[in-house]
């Protein structure tokens, strides 16, 4: 959830959804700064892995229970195995954990969040009406929304992959949760995020929304998504919520102090590169554009401090080394049409 829709929700809400979205503020304020201290100790171990697990272990799942506490990891309610459970956001989390394994172990051959065998946590029903979900560097949590604006976090199979490939990124790349590297952090987890979705529905580019939160808005918001990687921008305009005002390309890049320098309005412009050379090189996104992103961000060239131009300039390359010239040459005109030289 980007801390600008919280603002506006502060400013413009009732009394209740003010209430409820200045408490999430001010827990997601140590949130990211707990993000931006993992990106600092992964950037500093780089090249350090802890012993291979299993490998045939499987997710190895445990779905926690925080009852509107912010207690974690809360009273243990699914784990691996086990049969579905009364509670709907408990189910929901624990196929959403199994469908982003699923995705990386069947896609890239990834073996969990860390390519160790990561056990996968989750808690659910975290504080009181609390609008949103995150990675905290171990674990999975979701809020239940605040009910009249946001349904539960759970719902939406790309959040709870976007929130995981917060992870995937930590242990990879490191990037840092600022400016543009920050950005592009937000912009992998919502590629990948997009990608999770796609993969457990089995849709091409062509047939994928694209959407980033689509089942989370309640019929009270005029709008379809938090982010949309096809029209950055376009995803929701409410009188509560206000306008989307990610832009698509570089001359609308925003310049600001607040969300870490604009990690999650900036991100809009690698999504909509992601997106045009998905759409160029077709079929299952996650078959050739995937495979770039997710080797690039692989790739040592992809510093913690990475620019857009830099990281454009590494997916290029991937391109052209894991597929050919046309795929290269598609990677570099994505980049192009936003505004990004390679």
């Amino acid at each position: 959830m980007p801390p600008h829709i919280l603002e506006r929700i502060v400013r413009n809400g009732s009394d209740d959804q003010r209430s409820w979205a200045l408490s999430t503020l001010v827990q997601d304020g140590s949130h990211r700064t707990i993000r931006v201290h993992n990106a600092q100790l992964r950037s500093a171990q780089r090249g350090a892995a802890p012993p291979r697990l299993d490998p045939d272990a499987g997710p190895r799942r445990t779905v926690g229970d925080a009852a509107g506490t912010e207690a974690l990891p809360g009273r243990t309610v699914r784990t691996e195995g086990e049969a579905a459970v009364d509670d709907v956001a408990a189910n929901e989390a624990y196929d959403g954990l199994g469908a982003t394994f699923r995705f990386y172990s069947e896609v890239f051959g990834r073996d969990s969040i860390d390519d160790e065998g990561m056990a996968l946590l989750a808690t659910v029903h975290y504080g009181d009406h609390y609008d949103n979900a995150f990675w905290n560097g171990r674990q999975m949590v979701f809020g239940d929304g605040d009910g009249e604006l946001f349904q539960r976090f759970t719902v939406s199979l790309d959040i709870i992959g976007h929130e995981l490939t917060h992870g995937v990124t930590e242990d990879e790349a490191a990037l840092m949760y600022v400016n543009q590297s920050g950005a592009l952090n937000e912009s992998v987890s919502d590629v990948f995020g997009s990608l999770v979705k796609q993969h457990a529905l089995g849709q091409t580019a062509e047939q994928a929304d694209w959407l980033i939160g689509d089942e989370l808005l309640t019929d009270a918001v005029s709008g379809v998504a938090l982010r949309s990687l096809k029209d950055p921008g376009t995803a929701y305009d409410d009188p509560v919520l206000g306008d989307d005002i990610q832009p698509a390309h570089m001359t609308g890049y925003v310049q600001m102090t607040g969300d870490n320098g604009g990690v999650h309005i900036n991100s809009g412009i690698p999504n909509k590169a992601f997106y045009l050379a998905a759409i160029a090189l077709g079929g299952h996104a996650w078959e050739r554009a995937g495979r770039i992103w997710y080797e690039s961000l692989r790739a040592p060239q992809v510093r913690p401090n990475a620019t857009f131009r830099s990281f454009a300039a590494v997916t290029s390359r991937q391109a052209g080394v894991l597929f050919g010239a046309d795929e290269r040459k598609a990677v570099a005109e994505a980049w192009r049409e936003v505004g990004i030289a390679v």
